[in-house]
């Protein structure tokens, strides 16, 4: 065999040598990412196996809050079931009667910090759709709360087709880590996808929906309510 000859089959040789080299290098690679995954998987499932606790629990919201009395409102079983399961650390549920202007209104605030993006679709033109609402329009407006600070929010009309005939209004906006939004986009990427494995209640994103059948049922609770409900969620500015 002349030289060149040795020199090509050593190539050949060196070749396929590396080739299996880099092969046993994906497959180790593949392999250990693999356990890190589960790894990371197994982390993840402990950082959010027990619900972020707020410093003061939304138990602890007054049940009278100027000339509104207020009592717990129930939510089906499976409602609070599938909440709990994918993205609620806390809520409120009650309706408030105000005698002394006749007025009602029912407010809803849900808290989501271990996995702040979780509440992506629990939105009033999804949830009063699929419990037979028929949607009629949505307005942004802006609510001047009691101290002053502007709340942005979003209008919802719905009603009920005969035999019912009823009507209600639904005023919705979010609190993104002590901010007040009415986009979800904010928190709809990967920051929201992100599970809080640091247990950090600072960040996080509220939903809060006040309704009645009027309209100024709710802009009255809201300029009531707001900044009571940001006194019990942590401010990310704050820390």
């Amino acid at each position: 065999m002349c030289y060149k000859q040795k020199w090509d089959k050593l190539k050949k040789h060196a070749l396929y040598n590396s080739h299996i080299w880099l092969w046993l290098l994906v497959v180790v690679l593949l392999l250990g990412s693999g356990v890190a995954y589960r790894a990371v998987g197994k982390h993840y499932h402990i950082g959010i196996s027990k619900p972020i606790k707020l410093p003061v629990p939304l138990e602890n919201f007054p049940l009278k809050v100027g000339n509104w009395v207020g009592k717990e409102s129930s939510i089906p079983t499976i409602t609070r079931e599938y909440m709990e399961k994918n993205f609620a650390d806390d809520f409120l549920s009650r309706r408030y009667i105000n005698n002394v202007s006749n007025q009602w209104a029912d407010v809803y605030v849900v808290y989501c910090a271990s996995k702040p993006g979780g509440i992506l679709g629990h939105r009033p033109r999804v949830c009063y759709r699929g419990h037979g609402w028929i949607h009629d329009s949505t307005e942004q407006i802006n609510v001047a709360s009691q101290s002053g600070r502007d709340i942005p929010c979003l209008l919802h009309r719905f009603h009920r087709p005969a035999p019912h005939y009823d009507e209600i209004i639904v005023l919705n906006f979010y609190i993104l880590n002590g901010q007040i939004t009415t986009d979800e986009d904010k928190f709809s990427g990967y920051w929201g996808r992100r599970v809080n494995i640091a247990g950090d209640p600072a960040r996080y994103v509220a939903q809060v929906q006040i309704s009645s059948v009027h309209e100024n049922f709710v802009r009255s609770a809201a300029r009531e309510f707001t900044d009571l409900i940001m006194y019990f969620l942590p401010d990310e500015r704050e820390k």
